[in-house]
């Protein structure tokens, strides 16, 4: 296994096509244009389908019909971009079908700007289309781990024939490390899915569908999403401990801004500060039992964002009132440092009965 150094586009790019991804829709947007640039000459290698769409609305109804048709199927876009989307994701939810959607953050509302921004948690884990419907969304600290879950997300989406969303910052999607590339362990059944919209000729026809005109049998299926979401929350919360084991302040931090933070972690150590990371790899699923699993020592939580405090929300449903959560972030493009960090963690530190 060699380690090559790539641009975290790229790396997402090239994990797609190890994962079997034959098929992107999608359209140009700052900061995840070489993404799409990179599989528009890899995917033709492979056999693959790359077309750039007249539209993000026009790419991502191309993904729910390849998906129909059981297609492994990939889209990009940044923020402005994965609004809309969100129409077409929520049909693909509905219709229970496997794809990955990249979504490489910049910083907004609106059209706001290209630096990098954490400011899509809301519209990723709390479904930014209609309807009741849930995405699995799993988020990166470094262009290796862009690649791996990258091949996790076409394995989760497959499993639970539900769209995956990557979601990255614009400095993860832009900066480059190296990366050792491998095809995945487990490979998914190339054969069509049972339930694939492929022609009916000599078997009975099968509908892909999201249009219930009957409350009952709309409410049935509802039901069952929901049963479906509920198995994800138990089987799949993920995230990364770092010092936390017998931390007094836990800061809890996902992605780029998590890289800073664990700085941040090493610098109040080093002052005989007893601080820790919780690092949410699923922000849905959120790591809700990992967090309380290092709670028994922690008098304080700090909440570390690119954003106004959105994650915030979900920390303290998971504590549920156990522990004070604090919040420190940084918008518009903005990078919080890993000095201002440790400024709140020593302020955090000297309240502490035993700071």
């Amino acid at each position: 296994m060699t380690a090559k150094l790539m641009k975290g586009n790229t790396a997402l790019g090239e994990a797609a096509i190890q994962a079997g991804c034959r098929y992107f829709f999608g359209y140009p947007i700052t900061p995840q244009t070489e993404l799409p640039e990179y599989l528009a000459k890899r995917l033709p290698e492979t056999g693959g389908v790359f077309l750039q769409a007249e539209s993000e609305i026009a790419a991502i109804n191309m993904v729910y019909g390849a998906a129909a048709a059981g297609g492994r199927v990939m889209t990009s876009s940044s923020s402005p971009g994965i609004s809309l989307k969100q129409e077409g994701i929520s049909y693909i939810a509905a219709a229970e079908l496997p794809c990955v959607i990249a979504n490489v953050m910049r910083c907004g509302p609106g059209l706001g700007g290209i630096q990098p921004a954490q400011s899509d948690y809301f519209q990723a884990t709390k479904g930014g289309g209609h309807g009741d419907y849930r995405l699995i969304v799993l988020a990166p600290d470094s262009v290796q781990e862009i690649y791996d879950l990258t091949l996790t997300a076409f394995q989760l989406a497959h499993d639970y024939r539900n769209p995956v969303m990557l979601l990255g910052d614009g400095l993860l999607g832009q900066m480059m490390e190296p990366v050792r590339t491998y095809q995945p362990t487990e490979t998914m059944p190339t054969d069509s899915p049972a339930w694939a919209t492929t022609g009916c000729e000599g078997r009975k026809k099968r509908i892909v569908n999201t249009l219930y005109l009957d409350p009952p049998k709309l409410e049935e299926h509802n039901c069952r999403l929901q049963e479906k979401y509920a198995t994800i929350n138990d089987r799949e919360q993920r995230a990364e401990a770092y010092r936390a084991e017998d931390a007094s302040v836990i800061l809890v931090a996902f992605g780029m801004a998590a890289r800073i933070a664990k700085e941040a972690v090493d610098m109040a150590r080093s002052k005989g500060i007893k601080a820790g990371l919780i690092r949410p790899i699923t922000l849905w699923p959120f790591p809700q039992r990992i967090l309380q699993q290092h709670l028994d020592t922690a008098k304080a939580l700090l909440t570390v964002e690119m954003n106004t405090g959105q994650m915030l929300e979900d920390v303290k449903l998971s504590v549920n009132g156990e522990v004070p959560v604090h919040f420190y972030g940084r918008s518009g493009g903005m990078l919080p440092s890993s000095q201002a960090i440790l400024e709140k963690i020593v302020q955090l530190w000297e309240v502490q009965p035993n700071g």
